[in-house]
């Protein structure tokens, strides 16, 4: 809380109005807003990102309109990812940095998995299809991560594809270096994505379980 509230002030400053002006009165006075108290913005942004609803469902939660809630996603998402920088907290990148990244996070054992999450159909036919995802009947956006497995942490967030691009071509366009002499779990979606210097495993289902 402590972080995002230094990171607010520094975003938006007190003594200053969103458009930078000088404020002609206190900051708090006049009608109050829908997510008043800084617990209820940092509530907010944070159900947002771990849920990615549609806005005017995300909206009903909190009361606001469908417009209010995508102003207040642009005015926050700024100021959370300041908040995690602030904290060491925020995935790398700078493709080029992942390598030092993983080492400096002690993790000789890592796994590297696409998430997908639902966006709105574009309304160009040529888009649709290109962000058609087979594997969740949807149109979505992916992203690739790379996670510690000791600690659980996302130590580097990809650049933001179209869901209906594979997993291991997404890879390759990410150019992600690795530490040598580590390990990385992938699953079928990579298969043949072998970086030089790097001992992958693959997880194999257990016969038993189709029958």
């Amino acid at each position: 809380m402590l972080a995002f509230q230094a990171a607010y002030d520094h975003k938006y400053p007190p003594d200053r109005t969103l458009d930078g002006q000088a404020r002609q009165r206190r900051a708090g006075a006049g009608a109050k807003g829908k997510l008043p108290s800084l617990a209820d913005k940092l509530l907010f942004i944070l159900v947002y990102q771990k849920t990615h609803p549609l806005q005017t469902m995300h909206g009903l939660q909190f009361n606001v309109s469908q417009s209010q809630t995508h102003s207040w996603l642009h005015r926050l998402w700024p100021v959370l990812h300041h908040a995690l920088r602030a904290m060491g907290q925020a995935p790398e990148r700078d493709a080029s940095r992942v390598a030092t990244s993983l080492a400096l996070e002690g993790a000789p054992d890592w796994a590297i998995d696409g998430t997908e999450r639902r966006r709105q159909r574009p309304p160009d036919a040529s888009q649709q299809q290109e962000y058609y995802s087979g594997k969740k009947k949807t149109p979505t956006d992916k992203n690739l991560l790379l996670v510690n497995e000791h600690t659980d942490t996302v130590v580097s967030l990809g650049p933001t594809v179209a869901g209906k691009k594979p997993d291991k071509q997404t890879a390759d366009e990410a150019q992600m270096p690795s530490p040598t002499n580590a390990t990385r779990a992938k699953d079928t979606g990579f298969q043949g994505d072998e970086p030089a210097g790097v001992l992958t495993h693959q997880p194999k289902k257990n016969p038993q379980a189709r029958s």
